[in-house]
């Protein structure tokens, strides 16, 4: 379980300096991470330590992470932003 001061160094760490993944990622962890089970939770952190260059372009779906675990955690990131 992650605590509040979790919380708020997760929320610096998701200010990535690049205006398409900050606004991504600083929403997700102010309104959504607390919900996630804990494995999802675990799957963000794992995503903070990816590159940025990589982030985004998952996150503009030119590709998807080979690994299952950040797959699933862009996925949820992503239908979050583009519900339907």
């Amino acid at each position: 379980m992650y605590s509040d001061e979790d919380i708020r160094r997760l929320r610096w760490q998701s200010r990535r300096g690049m205006l398409e993944l900050d606004v991504l990622f600083v929403p997700f962890v102010d309104e959504a991470f607390r919900q996630l089970p804990s494995e999802d939770q675990d799957r963000f952190v794992k995503l903070l330590a990816c590159e940025d260059q990589d982030l985004f372009v998952w996150f503009m779906q030119r590709a998807e992470p080979e690994d299952p675990d950040l797959a699933r955690i862009v996925r949820i990131i992503l239908d979050r932003v583009q519900p339907g």
